[in-house]
C-alpha cells in the first residue's frame, strides 16, 4: 500500500512517517514538505495525510487537484486549527488530526484508513462478466458511467465503449452493488461518475444526460451524498 505524508514541517512528516512504519512495516511511505511536490510526484496514493495550513499551495488545494484524477485515495488532514476541518470535509476527507498528534489517535485513524483503503481496491477491481451475441467479455465496474436498458437488451455505456448484450437491469444492478444507482426505471447510473444532477436528469463523465425520476430524486440525493460523504464506499 502506497502512502503519502505531507507536511512543510520536517519534524511532523518523520513522526507520522515513523508510526506508519511501526504500525504498518510493508507500507510504501512517501513524504512531501509542499502540495506541488504531492503533485509533482504524479503518482496515486491509496492514503494520503495532507497537512491544511502549508506556504504555496495549501492542502484544501492540493486535495482538489488529487480528487480530480483519483477519487479513491482515502484523504486524512492534518491541521492546528479545528475550524478548518469543516471545509476539508467538503472534498470528502476520510478523516482528520488535530496537532499535535498523539500516537493513540493515529493509530485509531490509520487502521481505519488501511481497512477503507482496502475496501476501496477490492470495490476498484470488481469486474462485471457478459455473453453478447459474438462473445463473451469482462468490464472493469468502474470503467461503466452508466447501463441503459432497451427492450429485452441492455446497453453498457464505458469510458471505451458502448456494449450490447441480452440481460435484465435489475440482475445487473444486483450484481454491481450500491455504487451504482437505479435511477430510473430504465438507467442504473455508476456514482462515481456522476458530473452533476437537477431535479430530473443526471449528468456524467464524458457528457451523456440520463433520467432522474421525480420521486426517486430526494432519495437520490440521500444516497450520493452518503457515498460522497464516506469517500465513494459501499459494501458490494
Amino acid at each position: 500500500m502506497d502512502i503519502a505524508v505531507v507536511d512543510d514541517e520536517k519534524v511532523i512528516r518523520e513522526q507520522l512517517r515513523e508510526m506508519i512504519e511501526n504500525q504498518k512495516p510493508d507500507c510504501n511511505a512517501a513524504c512531501f514538505s509542499s502540495g506541488e511536490e504531492l503533485l509533482a510526484a504524479a503518482k496515486p496514493f491509496d492514503i494520503i495525510f495532507l497537512d491544511i495550513q502549508m506556504d504555496g499551495m495549501n492542502g484544501i488545494e492540493a486535495a482538489k487537484e488529487v480528487r480530480e484524477t483519483n477519487t479513491d485515495t482515502v484523504l486524512i488532514f492534518i491541521t492546528g486549527i479545528k475550524e478548518y476541518v469543516f471545509e476539508a470535509l467538503d472534498i470528502y476527507a476520510f478523516h482528520y488530526l488535530l496537532k499535535p498528534v498523539t500516537k493513540q489517535k493515529f493509530t485509531e485513524v490509520f487502521e481505519e484508513a488501511l481497512k477503507e483503503a482496502g475496501l476501496r481496491h477490492m470495490r476498484r477491481n470488481r469486474q462485471l462478466f457478459i455473453n453478447t451475441r459474438n462473445r463473451g467479455i469482462t468490464i472493469d465496474a468502474d470503467k461503466i458511467l452508466y447501463i441503459e436498458s432497451v427492450s429485452r437488451k441492455v446497453k453498457i455505456h464505458t469510458m471505451q465503449e458502448i456494449v450490447e448484450a441480452y440481460a435484465a437491469l435489475g440482475e445487473l444492478e444486483r450484481q454491481l452493488g450500491g455504487s451504482f444507482y437505479r435511477c430510473h426505471r430504465g438507467y442504473l447510473v455508476n456514482m462515481a461518475h456522476i458530473r452533476e444532477y437537477k431535479s430530473d436528469c443526471i449528468t456524467l463523465t464524458g457528457g451523456d444526460t440520463v433520467y432522474l425520476t421525480k420521486k426517486k430524486y430526494g432519495e437520490f440525493v440521500n444516497t450520493y451524498m452518503w457515498y460522497l460523504q464516506n469517500g465513494g464506499a459501499f459494501s458490494v
